[in-house]
């Protein structure tokens, strides 16, 4: 058996998250292993985004337990996740439009560190925090708008811009949810680009409407449909799949 299925980095086992009694996530069991990108899918309403919010602790589940590389964090809040090295992007850009595009990211990198308060009080940045933030705008390819204030890039770059500080903590785990949202076609190529490109030490899940673009980043699938485990598998089964394409895509017609 491969290690890192055996020891996945990410394990939900029945996890429920219940508002009385609607259970928006309904008993999901899933394993995700270092270094892989899995793909979350799913009509509206299907629970992709709560169960999001309970693997990054923005709600904590009903039942079942969620794993990060063997620490229980269940009942942890969200910035204990981020020490164990989870990162997340949301749908709906939250950046801070008067500053720089490298002041956003520095706000980032010492958002968990014992120099969270000294953005305004010094200029001064150290040799690591450089190297990472000259690593994160190349790897989101914003080398060139580092002093850029925010809101003078596109929409596409603001999505990279939240690519890079999701990165520019050097987490473990990313939780990319709808990172393609709203962009053109041009600006979803750059995006999967960029995403493609980051280093195969960094697990990545992902919820995308877009399913080509899901599809063509993912080494694996699970479909949800009404909070449960529809079916997991390679982007290849998910396309041949029946009842994917009846809850997701349509219903297929027939000649």
């Amino acid at each position: 058996m491969d290690a890192s299925a055996a020891h996945p980095a990410l394990e939900l086992r029945d996890v429920t998250v219940a508002y009385d009694a609607l259970r928006a996530v309904d008993g999901v069991t899933l394993a995700v292993p270092t270094g892989q990108r899995r793909a979350i899918i799913g009509p509206n309403g299907a629970g992709k985004t709560t169960l999001f919010n309970a693997i990054s602790g923005v709600v904590l589940p009903t039942a079942g337990r969620v794993t990060f590389n063997g620490h229980n964090m269940t009942r942890m809040p969200p910035h204990r996740r981020a020490r164990l090295g989870i990162s997340r992007t949301f749908q709906i850009t939250n950046l801070f439009p008067s500053l720089s595009v490298e002041n956003n990211m520095v706000l980032a990198l010492r958002g968990g560190s014992g120099r969270k308060f000294s953005l305004f009080g010094s200029s001064t940045r150290s040799a690591q925090e450089e190297i990472r933030l000259g690593e994160a705008l190349a790897a989101a390819r914003l080398h060139a708008h580092a002093r850029t204030p925010v809101r003078e890039l596109s929409y596409g770059e603001q999505r990279q811009l939240e690519l890079a500080l999701a990165i520019v903590v050097s987490p473990q785990l990313v939780l990319l949810d709808e990172p393609a949202a709203g962009l053109s076609p041009a600006e979803r190529r750059i995006v999967a680009d960029v995403i493609r490109a980051l280093p195969r030490t960094l697990t990545i899940v992902l919820i995308e409407h877009d399913m080509d673009l899901a599809l063509g980043l993912a080494d694996h699938v699970t479909c949800l449909h009404e909070g449960r485990v529809l079916i997991e598998a390679d982007p290849d089964a998910i396309r041949r799949d029946a009842r994917v394409q009846e809850v997701y895509l349509g219903r297929p017609h027939h000649a």
